[in-house]
């Protein structure tokens, strides 16, 4: 997830196990705590663009990264000072719940999450939230406000946290429920309509909960659709796409395609741009491809040594956006295309 969704869930997740102990520093501790596994970041300064996509939510995002984490900092509050008001258990169950919570969260979209890292490297996707969901953070936002600059009193403080989090939890039911109505309709439409569907991925598309974009893996192609929950229509119009794994041997960067198609857990096509081959993850969407299922997808690496991959994953997730196109956005969700 974004890092402000994981800075205020932080922040109110401190307020309700050390609030009363701590006082405001529960918060700044509980922030920071929510952050730590993001710290893979730093791995993009010596690993290749490819290696830096599964480093990222790899071992720190993994649960034997949380208890050794968490065992160290326990360690370390005695030591270090800042164990006044909260015992050596306290920041043990304090620190393992907020990273915890961290790894839990991130495995809610696509992106997949190293649970069982190093042992396995089975990433984990439940594709359940958008990677920013303005409707799971506003609760957990507001309440921050009001911690921070707002005349709260601290008996007041933890229930006003304990608010959110539920505001929140109860939001990620609603969704839940929603993707169950929406792989009912792409069950139902892949058994009348695919013949050799292997398995398929539901998730939503930006910063909403009920339109959905779906990938359907077959032996040599893919089926792309988008559904809303607002469709009249108990079916999902499908378009193919070839995935031309032939095109491999083209490629220039051969060292990059092995990281890929791991990263992708096999929800990939390429394609052929003058001497270039792209790699194109499908599991992200295509760029406002709910108006236009040409246009290029979210996630696309250049396969030749010169290109900038840097920024592979942003570079495609807003583009195109303007008033025009949000406006349709807003009317395909609750009128149809």
């Amino acid at each position: 997830m974004d890092s402000l969704t994981h800075i205020v869930l932080g922040a109110c997740v401190g307020e309700i196990i050390a609030g009363k102990k701590l006082g405001r520093k529960a918060w700044l501790a509980g922030a920071i705590l929510q952050t730590i596994p993001d710290i893979d970041f730093i791995a993009g300064f010596w690993l290749s663009p490819a290696e830096d996509l599964l480093a990222h939510r790899g071992f720190t995002h993994s649960f034997l990264f949380v208890i050794l984490l968490s065992l160290f900092l326990a360690a370390l509050s005695k030591r270090a000072g800042w164990s006044a008001g909260l015992s050596r258990k306290g920041w043990l169950f304090f620190s393992f719940i907020e990273l915890l919570i961290h790894v839990l969260l991130d495995s809610m979209n696509v992106y997949g999450t190293g649970w069982l890292e190093p042992f396995s490297h089975i990433r984990i996707s439940f594709n359940i939230l958008f990677v920013a969901d303005p409707f799971f953070t506003i609760p957990l936002l507001i309440t921050f406000i009001l911690l921070l600059v707002g005349n709260v009193p601290v008996k007041k403080r933890a229930l006003l946290a304990k608010s959110a989090l539920v505001l929140s939890g109860l939001y990620l039911v609603y969704v839940l429920i929603l993707k169950w109505q929406v792989d009912a309709v792409v069950n139902n439409t892949l058994n009348r309509k695919v013949d050799e569907n292997e398995y398929y991925i539901s998730t939503p598309t930006p910063f909403n909960p009920w339109l959905w974009y779906v990938v359907s893996k077959e032996k040599k192609s893919f089926q792309l659709g988008y559904y809303s929950v607002f469709d009249q229509s108990d079916s999902i119009d499908f378009f193919t796409i070839p995935k031309k794994s032939h095109l491999f041997p083209l490629a220039a960067s051969q060292e990059a395609i092995p990281h890929l198609i791991r990263f992708s857990q096999g929800f990939y096509t390429l394609q052929q741009a003058g001497d270039t081959i792209i790699f194109n993850d499908l599991r992200f969407g295509k760029i406002m491809g709910w108006a236009n299922p040409s246009s290029p997808f979210v996630f696309y690496y250049y396969l030749n040594k010169s290109a900038d991959n840097s920024v592979v994953i942003q570079r495609g997730r807003m583009k195109g956006w303007s008033a025009n196109s949000a406006f349709y956005f807003i009317h395909r969700i609750f009128f149809g295309p």
